[in-house]
């Protein structure tokens, strides 16, 4: 899911694909977009299906019979979906995984459930709302440790944990099949269209940083986003979006410098320009920031961690 309220400092290629059409964008490669349009999403959620014959779901998408029929409409005579793969388990990505498993017979892939990898000391913001929609119930049928490799008719992903926007996200590097050998699969961690919502207690601003470095470190360029188009140059769009963090953490630090304040105050003093009714997860993305800021000694809140707690730069 998107940070709504964050600039955008990239301009997307242009993008309104018809929901449940599957388009193809490289040989081995379909997308087809689930019908889940809105200010967090996007047009929606890309669902892709990657080979063929013995064909690999990544993202399945949101809980929608039109586009679990859509899925299955997509496949050509005599091919088998063989396996789901699930980037992280926010709703409107693995909450259709159950039912195309039980239309397939195919197991679902992830990370782990919906607590995998999670901050433990984050606990304490358990319950607070206006989160992401997180998929509690979500159970895969079997995990993937990063750098595990799944392997399908002359292609290869590779699993690469990337904690950040959620605690058991993994995006996916792919080799084989044509000209885009070589791109990611980024869930949610890079999009084009905007940057990611990070959401404590789920998500998690460090992580989320170590993550974009460990991604510009590879040699991939193209990437597919679980939401919006392509991006065809990957390291300059990681590379933005580690800027926009790090100057919304710097705005946030000038602001503390004239005292202490709440989230939900930082959020409306920074966020000027955005609608009232996205100033909640602007909030969540102000949270965290400042427990970021708190890991670097850099700011404290008054007491223990709450998500109305009063803020102080150190």
């Amino acid at each position: 899911m998107d940070d709504p309220s964050a600039p955008k400092p990239f301009a997307p290629e242009p993008f309104a694909p018809e929901p449940g059409r599957a388009d193809r964008l490289a040989p081995g490669l379909r997308r087809v977009l689930a019908p889940n349009p809105s200010p967090m999403t996007f047009r929606g959620t890309n669902s892709y299906i990657l080979g063929e014959g013995e064909v690999t779901v990544i993202d399945p998408g949101p809980a929608s019979r039109p586009h679990l029929a859509a899925l299955l409409a997509a496949l050509a005579p005599g091919e088998r979906v063989s396996r789901i793969i699930v980037t992280h388990s926010h709703l409107d990505h693995s909450a259709l995984s159950r039912p195309l498993a039980e239309a397939t017979g195919a197991p679902v892939l992830a990370f782990g459930d919906s607590r995998a990898g999670r901050r433990a000391d984050l606990a304490a913001l358990d319950g607070l709302g206006g989160g992401e929609g997180v998929d509690a119930g979500f159970a895969p049928d079997e995990t993937l440790a990063d750098g595990a490799r799944i392997e399908g008719e002359g292609w290869t992903l590779t699993a690469l944990h990337t904690p950040g926007h959620m605690g058991n996200h993994l995006c996916f590097a792919w080799s084989g099949l044509g000209p885009d050998a070589g791109a990611l699969f980024t869930g949610d961690h890079v999009m084009g269209w905007a940057s990611s919502m990070v959401s404590p207690p789920d998500g998690d601003l460090g992580a989320f940083m170590a993550s974009l470095d460990r991604l510009a470190a590879r040699p991939e360029q193209r990437l597919f986003p679980a939401h919006g188009a392509p991006v065809p140059d990957g390291p300059g769009r990681i590379a933005a979006l580690a800027a926009h963090r790090r100057a919304r953490a710097a705005r946030l630090l000038d602001v503390l410098s004239r005292g202490p304040a709440t989230p939900a105050a930082l959020a409306r003093a920074i966020y000027t320009d955005t609608p009232p009714a996205l100033l909640p997860a602007a909030t969540r993305n102000v949270l965290a920031h400042l427990i970021d800021l708190a890991d670097h000694s850099l700011a404290a809140p008054d007491g223990p961690l709450a998500a109305e707690a009063l803020w102080r730069r150190v």
